[in-house]
């Protein structure tokens, strides 16, 4: 199945189509709205749903990475899951997108995780109890799905990881004389963008120059440098989720580019080894960069193909052993 990437062009997501069109094109609905977080932020939310004929086999929870946002790529990405027979949803977190907050500051990623869970969880409780549930997560967002699951709430059935951010690339940090003055700087001027990378993250993300430039087309997304206290935030999720590896027991699927200068391939392959999952796998494409759907068209498809196929396989596995439980309760 193609990938709705195939119909964007420079100028649009959506091509020459508007997004009501688009969305029927691709024989699925949408919905958006607003939800009003414990701290009193008002967050983006969206939906995309398969129509009829294509059965619902399972829900999805799509996760954006830093500085991204749930109606830019991300979302053609859920329009393919939707229209593939998973019910999506995605969330703006705070500061990104639509959402409320100063624009790309997360000093603390612990609420950032709580909006999401609520959010998913709610989200879930809209479909049948039966379904099987699937977090997918990309850079920053797939610490965000691992953390999730070591809260070991409501549980999931399967995660993918693309790009995960379970370690900052060594060619992507700022200088280590400035990462060891962060915490210093953060106490002092927490909000303030005074962290460079060495290189902007759409530069080392799309490999296609037409995306990049897509990319930050977005009225949304900032190119100012990382705020001191987000910076040092980020630095410590990396280390609390490489601490935790061995504690992922789901169902795990992680595709990762071979060339990513902004997530480090090598914690991919650390997190593949010590997880504790029974069923995991890992695919590392060499020579593709950060963000897969910023390949070629063919790499695109060869990547969204095989995760379309695993979470397929995944939700058709819950669903017989949903089924073989209620014949279980139903003998007894």
């Amino acid at each position: 199945m193609v990938h709705p990437i195939a119909e964007a062009n420079v100028q649009s997501l959506f091509g020459s189509l508007s997004p009501k069109k688009f969305y029927s094109r691709h024989s699925v609905t949408h919905s958006s709205s607003y939800i009003i977080n414990s701290r009193g932020l008002k967050l983006f939310t969206q939906s995309w749903t398969p129509l009829p004929p294509t059965k619902i086999k399972g829900v999805m929870a799509v996760i954006h990475g830093f500085t991204g946002e749930s109606n830019w790529f991300i979302q053609l990405t859920a329009i393919h899951f939707a229209k593939s027979g998973f019910a999506t949803c995605a969330i703006d977190h705070q500061g990104h997108g639509f959402s409320e907050g100063l624009q790309c500051h997360i000093p603390d990623i612990n609420p950032v995780v709580d909006d999401c869970i609520d959010f998913f969880d709610s989200f879930r409780e809209q479909h049948c109890q039966s379904l099987p549930s699937f977090l997918y997560g990309e850079s920053l967002g797939g610490a965000i799905a691992l953390l999730i699951h070591l809260r070991r709430g409501r549980p999931w059935d399967g995660i993918v990881l693309n790009g995960a951010m379970c370690g900052i690339s060594p060619k992507f940090k700022p200088t280590w004389t400035l990462e060891r003055l962060l915490s210093a700087v953060a106490w002092v001027a927490p909000t303030m963008s005074v962290v460079p990378s060495r290189r902007k993250i759409p530069d080392v993300s799309f490999k296609e120059e037409w995306k990049r430039r897509l990319a930050t087309a977005s009225p949304q997304r900032t190119q100012a440098a990382l705020r001191a206290a987000t910076a040092l935030e980020l630095l410590r999720v990396c280390r609390e989720v490489q601490s935790r590896f061995g504690e992922v027991e789901v169902p795990l699927l992680i595709v990762h580019g071979g060339d990513d200068a902004v997530s480090d391939p090598a914690c991919a392959e650390e997190l593949y080894k010590k997880a504790a999952s029974k069923d995991k796998t890992i695919k590392i494409y060499p020579g593709m960069w950060h963000l897969l759907v910023g390949e070629s068209q063919e790499n695109v498809d060869l990547v969204f193909d095989y995760i379309v196929e695993w979470l397929s396989e995944r939700a058709e596995r819950a669903a017989a052993c949903n089924e073989s439980g209620k014949a279980s309760v139903s003998v007894a």
